[in-house]
């Protein structure tokens, strides 16, 4: 099969040869690199994706990714608000509740914690991941509570226990001064998710927390807006009129600083291990260049036979590309394999993470695609030098004493 005449001859190069021992060493190393540094950057931002998939689904699930204050709104705008909400593709669901600090106390200790009451239901990740009690039970009887497992240990309470619930911001006037509003509640639910909210978080119905609030008008309490994608909610403020957005609580206020710090380590590893990256393009780049110093005399002669400049030097870039395609092609593969087997490694040289949990992983082929595009990209970058100093050689001058 017919191949143009530096496509073959850069190929022919690119075999390792017994006569440039230690360049094909180098041009091995460079091979073996790219391989190590696709490897180890796919792996770890596919940890950090899982992480924060993990984070998104055990924590976002469990508070609105918008809040809407709806006191101070006429019926008429309450409800336009909700029909514009409802035909965004974005919003999985709207509901009413209400929310508070609250301090809950038990016969073995006493806590501070954010005590949400939504009317319809509880989140979904908290209906998943119920252990002990029944949700019916939550909804139907007055002043029923659910607790996470963590809670329930440190409170020291089950499922039919009494807790003393206060809140500090409602109080009444009596004769022996100002108390806050509390009041009996029955442990219904015992639940657990994993996610740090499991520390402070408690919910009730919103009945229930309406009237520990001294509420009377059930339209007044706050709308909760869940999202197909958390991280859309600014797309979805965008699309309501600067009236609708007054009073709205995004849910980046309370944990933005989070997943912001979580982004911001995952690109400063990926920066890191891109170094690797760059030793292999040094690599392919002193290879090339010591390559082109010991091939003079072959680049002189094919100038000889009637190559011109440009041929001379695409010689030497399809041989610096062959190095960064095969290291690619070899990372990937190798990344993959890793990825996907990245827990029986871990538990084959011994390493146990979280006691006896795995490490949440996500694979994403289009950053593997992008990462295999980069360090192709970067070892073509490292060919540009050698190649325009094997087109600069002098026939004349290489061969006078040959």
């Amino acid at each position: 099969m017919y191949k143009p005449v530096s496509l073959f001859i850069g190929l022919r190069y690119s075999r390792l040869s017994k006569g440039s021992a230690f360049v094909s060493f180098v041009s091995f190393f460079s091979i073996a690199g790219i391989a190590l540094g696709i490897t180890a950057l796919f792996t770890v931002m596919s940890v950090m994706d899982g992480f924060e998939n993990n984070l998104k689904r055990t924590m976002l699930s469990m508070i609105p990714h918008l809040q809407f204050t709806m006191a101070e709104r006429e019926p008429e705008a309450q409800q336009q608000l909700i029909v514009d909400l409802k035909a965004q593709p974005q919003v999985s669901s709207i509901k009413r509740y209400h929310q508070a600090q609250a301090i809950v106390q038990s016969a073995a200790d006493i806590q501070g914690v954010l005590l949400q009451a939504p009317y319809q239901s509880l989140p979904d990740n908290v209906v998943e991941n119920i252990e002990v009690g029944s949700l019916a039970s939550l909804y139907n009887e007055r002043y029923q509570i659910a607790i996470s497992r963590y809670l329930a240990r440190t409170l020291d309470v089950g499922v039919g226990d009494t807790l003393r619930v206060t809140i500090p911001s409602v109080s009444t006037y009596t004769p022996m001064g100002r108390i806050p509003a509390q009041r009996l509640f029955t442990v219904a639910v015992i639940y657990r998710t994993g996610s740090e909210l499991d520390m402070h978080t408690l919910f009730t119905s919103g009945e229930s927390l309406q009237r520990l609030l001294r509420i009377k008008n059930a339209d007044d309490a706050p709308i909760e807006v869940s999202l197909s994608d958390a991280f859309n909610s600014e797309l979805v403020l965008s699309r309501l009129n600067e009236q609708q957005r007054q009073g709205v609580t995004d849910w980046r206020q309370s944990q933005g600083s989070l997943f912001a710090a979580v982004a911001m380590e995952k690109r400063i590893m990926s920066l890191l291990l891109g170094l690797i990256f760059m030793v292999a393009v040094f690599n392919i780049l002193s290879s090339l260049t010591m390559m082109v110093r010991e091939k003079q005399g072959e680049v002189a002669i094919l100038q000889t036979l009637g190559l011109d400049h440009s041929q001379i030097a695409r010689i030497f870039m399809i041989q610096g590309l062959y190095n960064g395609v095969v290291g690619s092609l070899i990372g990937a593969v190798l990344a993959v394999l890793v990825v996907f087997n990245l827990n029986a490694i871990l538990a084959a040289v011994g390493l146990h993470l979280f006691g006896q949990q795995e490490l949440p992983v996500v694979v994403s082929y289009s950053n593997l695609m992008l990462i295999v595009l980069g360090a192709v990209v970067m070892s073509f970058v490292a060919t540009l030098y050698p190649a325009k100093k094997a087109a600069e050689v002098r026939p004349a001058e290489v061969l006078r004493y040959e």
